[in-house]
């Protein structure tokens, strides 16, 4: 189903293998010859570059010059600190835009200097970002047959995974640090990475009933290799991760520790599978392209000598019908008048709903009391409490730009008011486990049935269908398969993973919504609409394309702390103060020459120990050097007037936590207003959706709030 046929892309200084370009040529557009004048881009749809407008234009091309000449032109600029603002002009890399996201100070080990992600983790997820914005340009272009210009910051993109911090220093005034191979996203770092006997697993002692199956497994496990067990007999229903004691956790994880050590990886990825522990292998690049899951899948596809990942989502193509021309709805926004039922929960459907949302889409989020999201339950801040649904910032943040309704849906009399909200819906998301909807009777041929031109969209880790499709996984699970976990640390230690800044939970929606708006477009012509299966395993491997590649040419890549080949040197240099850095990245020999000659030698570390790290960016940002602080979550709010020029953070009201600071989805339209509204309390929106949407009578809507159905 290609998506984008007869769709070209040109690209003006920007990789032929950036990911955004490859993103829409897996979708069948066409890329051309790079433009050497305004006339080349005759006939061209879209236009990628990765600089920014102030750069862009000084290479000779002015945006007003393009836009007055192809008023139907989507372009999209990805830069390291976007078009506009008093950070647009300043010098960038991946490194750099890390460091002053506040990301880059949330990897790696507290005894030594932060580490970057595994290749370009912020750039890779700036261009799904970008994705997303470019596909609602093409849908609205479809309405409007205009064009405009999109612009990203990568440095913006990347702050905004960092919404554990931002909850935690706006509420508690209380900064997350790096923990290398733990969780820390909450209260309590909780381990993750474990060596093994011969290479290193992912694993996580889950809270509640989504653990307590695989924590037992666990236990049984180590009484049978008669290992000491300090796990024997817990009470796994009971557990809570954010409240057990340190001595406890301590206990636990050595006697894990101790276990593990004796497993290897086809132990984890065999037996360890059949017992159902929440653990997977920490794969190298070349172990990913044995996977037999991928290969059930079809994921490769054959480029002379190599395999290459072949896609970013799974497509399958509806039958034809008259489908609706959607028509401006009330609110502002690219999807404006796009109706999308949202089943989501916890992150990654529910960050592809507030997208949608944001960029003017009426949603209506499903949920339920009897099964409420997590992020209504985890208490993370300490305005929050554990028995109230509607005071968690963590809920606001995902969920802006929503309506609940509050359903019981293994009540059959829901079907009441679900029906006609089926036949309404443009798109429907869900992210639950496979097999969930259909049991629900609500999978893709139930949906489909009844509206035929519905986009439906699923993510999940593995995808619907492969021998995995049914197993245990996490945000985590898609960075260690995938070889970005066994890439990101030291060479000489064990690997790490983002503390506290999830990564394919964050990404797998900006494929989801750009797909689904990809679809939309093409939908205003054929009248089709699709079932997208998004798997976050398949699209963090497509984050590692480059050292896939690199495993199959003899060159297996290794971990390298923060060193680039792109760059002739690049890294961390302490600055003045406890835990100050600043990242440099020198393109070549006389750079370096260069920064030697500024600190009177070449102890760059012990010139930089003596400077305060903003004076010190400024002076070396005015030599034509890329630099920038490693900010931490204070930088970011009350130093940054970049991203506070961008608007990364909109203030919106809250009924229980009074108005706070939200972070924006981090998309500029030209020729499109965004304005987010605050998320829902549960089951806000009952009696409206009833009546209006569904056309219940007020008596019937309170029968079934009698029956306990609008829970």
């Amino acid at each position: 189903m290609k998506l984008l046929a007869g769709c070209k892309v040109a690209i003006v200084a920007l990789d032929q293998r950036r990911p955004l370009l490859r993103y829409l040529e897996t979708l069948g557009a066409e890329a051309v010859q790079p433009p050497a004048t305004l006339a080349d881009l005759a006939g061209v749809d879209f236009l990628l570059d990765g600089v920014g407008l102030p750069q862009l234009q000084a290479l000779g091309w002015d945006s007003a010059g393009l836009a007055a000449a192809y008023p139907m032109l989507i372009h999209v600029s990805v830069s390291p600190f976007g078009s506009h603002g008093p950070s647009a002009s300043l010098l960038g890399s991946e490194l750099v835009a890390s460091a002053m996201s506040g990301t880059l100070r949330l990897v790696g080990e507290p005894d030594r200097c932060p580490v970057k992600e595994a290749l370009d983790a912020c750039t890779f997820h700036a261009d799904m970002v970008a994705a997303a914005g470019a596909m609602a340009a093409h849908f609205e272009r479809t309405r409007s047959s205009r064009g405009q210009h999109i612009d990203v910051s990568i440095q913006e993109v990347a702050f905004n995974r960092n919404v554990s911090s931002i909850l935690a220093w706006q509420f508690d005034q209380r900064k997350l640090t790096r923990v290398g191979g733990a969780l820390n996203y909450g209260r309590t770092p909780v381990r993750c990475i474990w060596a093994l006997a011969d290479g290193w697993c992912f694993h996580s002692l889950m809270t509640g009933r989504f653990g307590a199956p695989a924590n037992q497994g666990l236990s049984d496990w180590m009484d049978e290799a008669g290992m000491d067990n300090p796990l024997r007999g817990v009470d796994w229903l009971r557990y809570n991760r954010s409240t057990l004691d340190a001595d406890t956790r301590k206990r636990w994880e050595t006697g894990i520790a101790a276990f593990l050590l004796t497993r290897t990886k086809h132990e984890i990825a065999t037996e360890g599978l059949r017992r159902g522990i929440n653990a997977c292998v920490v794969a190298e690049p070349a172990d990913v392209l044995r996977d037999p899951h991928l290969q059930a899948r079809k994921f490769w596809q054959q480029d002379g000598a190599l395999l290459r990942p072949c896609r970013f989502v799974s497509l399958t193509e509806g039958n034809a019908s008259t489908a609706r021309m959607i028509a401006h709805g009330q609110r502002p926004g690219p999807l404006s008048g796009v109706r999308v039922l949202d089943f989501s929960w916890a992150l990654v459907g529910s960050i592809t709903t507030k997208t949608l949302g944001d960029l003017g889409a009426d949603v209506i989020k499903v949920e339920s009391r009897t099964r409420p999201c997590l992020s209504r339950l985890d208490v993370q801040v300490s305005a929050s409490s554990a028995g109230n649904f509607d005071d968690k910032p963590w809920f606001a943040h995902l969920n802006s730009s929503k309506r609940s309704l509050s359903l019981d849906m293994k009540k059959k009399e829901a079907m009441e008011i679900l029906g006609p909200l089926i036949e309404w819906a443009d798109i429907i998301v869900e992210n639950f486990s496979p097999g969930t909807m259909a049991k629900l009777g609500l999978d893709y041929a139930a949906l489909s049935a009844r509206n035929p031109a519905v986009v439906m969209v699923s993510g999940s880790v593995y995808g619907q269908s492969g021998p995995l499709a049914h197993e245990w996984g996490v945000d985590g699970t898609g960075g260690a398969l995938s070889g970005r976990t066994f890439l990101t640390g030291w060479p000489d230690r064990d690997p790490v993973v983002p503390g506290a800044v999830p990564f394919g939970d964050v990404i797998v929606p900006f494929v989801m919504a750009a797909t689904a708006g990809a679809v939309l477009a093409q939908r205003n012509h054929s009248g089709r609409g699709a079932h997208i299966d998004a798997s976050m395993y398949e699209i963090c491997v497509q984050q590692m394309y480059d050292a896939i590649v690199a495993a199959q040419t003899g060159t297996p890549p290794r971990r390298s702390g923060n060193d680039d080949a792109r760059w002739y040197r690049q890294g961390l240099w302490p600055t003045q103060g406890n835990d100050r850095w600043i990242a440099i990245s020198l393109r070549d020999q006389p750079q370096w020459q260069q920064l030697c000659a500024m600190a009177g030698g070449d102890d760059i570390a012990a010139w930089t120990a003596t400077r305060h790290d903003y004076d010190l960016m400024q002076q070396l940002q005015q030599a034509g050097i890329a630099a920038g602080v490693v900010q931490d979550i204070e930088d970011l709010f009350t130093r940054d007037s970049g991203l506070a020029a961008r608007g990364a953070l909109t203030t919106l009201p809250h009924k229980l936590l009074g108005a706070f600071a939200h972070v924006r989805t981090p998309i500029d339209f030209s020729g499109s207003a965004i304005t987010p509204f605050a998320a829902p309390a549960i089951g806000e929106h009952n009696t409206e959706i009833a009546s209006t949407l569904a056309g219940l009578s007020r008596e019937r809507i309170a029968e079934l709030d009698t029956l306990g159905v609008f829970q």
